[in-house]
């Protein structure tokens, strides 16, 4: 797939996906079904126009990308969204950028869609134009509930990532680089590899998972550690099983599966070891039955 900037996208007659995408789940997916393009924004608008209603967001641009590949898109043309490109109009945004610059011959958005200044701009005035066709998705619903990115979000942080994996389509994927810890896990026979959350995204609430990272089933620990006085704020710790090498400074891909059990203080070390092992094999079990 190839990604390419607004401003750098050749005109040429396209089938056009439009949203923010965050996520990419079930009902984002259904929208993009059938396009060969997708035309979203980095940063999420509401980053510009109303930063304190910015929730925090399921996926970084890279993670976005990687599953919008996934669907057999040919391009992702990225808005760099930014103040002036907020004051545009709906209709200078259709008429400059879905029909001039990218000569979109379909669009299709999901039915809650909003655009152009004031968030004017809906379904019914793409409908108005005849140089293309509009495709509006009603919002999907799995097992009676309504996919949204929203109710997502609260699974996630409530720890009920197999939940949001219903909607998601896929395990919910966290992403950040390897940094030095207190090195303790090493000591402990349980060396991992460690993640500091970016704050602007949502994270799995405290507890301990089955995960996927870097190819190797995972138990996968997040929270503050309360067995030990570190002083060390929200920490992800990754235990990549089967694993021997050094991550530090890459890059780490974590794609949640099922948790196991809520973080809690330990008695003693011996405890929260012989703990840690029923956690791997747990994660075995629950990973390569």
């Amino acid at each position: 797939m190839k990604v390419t900037s607004l401003w750098d996208a050749e005109r040429r007659p396209r089938r056009v996906a439009v949203g923010t995408f965050d996520g990419v789940h079930l009902g984002h997916r259904e929208v993009i079904r059938g396009s060969d393009t997708v035309l979203t924004f980095d940063p999420h608008p509401l980053a510009v126009t109303r930063p304190e209603a910015l929730p925090k967001l399921i996926s970084t641009f890279e993670i976005k990308r990687d599953l919008i590949a996934g669907l057999g898109v040919e391009e992702l043309v990225v808005i760099p969204f930014d103040k002036e490109f907020s004051e545009r109009s709906a209709e200078n945004f259709v008429e400059e950028i879905l029909i001039g610059r990218l000569g979109a011959e379909v669009v299709s958005i999901g039915e809650n869609f909003r655009f152009g200044k004031g968030a004017r701009g809906d379904a019914d005035l793409l409908r108005s134009y005849d140089a293309f066709e509009t495709r509006v998705v009603p919002l999907v619903e799995v097992g009676g509930e309504t996919i949204s990115s929203s109710h997502i979000r609260g699974l996630v942080a409530a720890g009920e990532v197999d939940k949001a994996a219903e909607f998601l389509g896929g395990p919910f994927l966290l992403e950040g680089e390897v940094v030095h810890g207190d090195k303790r896990g090493r000591t402990l026979g349980v060396p991992t590899a460690n993640v500091v959350p970016d704050d602007r995204f949502v994270t799995p609430g405290h507890g301990v998972y089955a995960a996927w990272a870097h190819g190797h089933p995972a138990a996968v620990n997040v929270g503050v550690r309360p067995t030990f006085e570190t002083g060390r704020g929200l920490l992800i710790e990754a235990y990549l099983l089967d694993f021997d090498g050094d991550l530090y400074g890459q890059t780490l891909r974590i794609a949640f599966v099922r948790r196991l059990r809520g973080e809690r203080r330990f008695d003693s070390v011996e405890a929260l070891v012989e703990q840690m092992r029923r956690d791997v094999e747990q994660t075995r079990a629950a990973l390569l039955p």
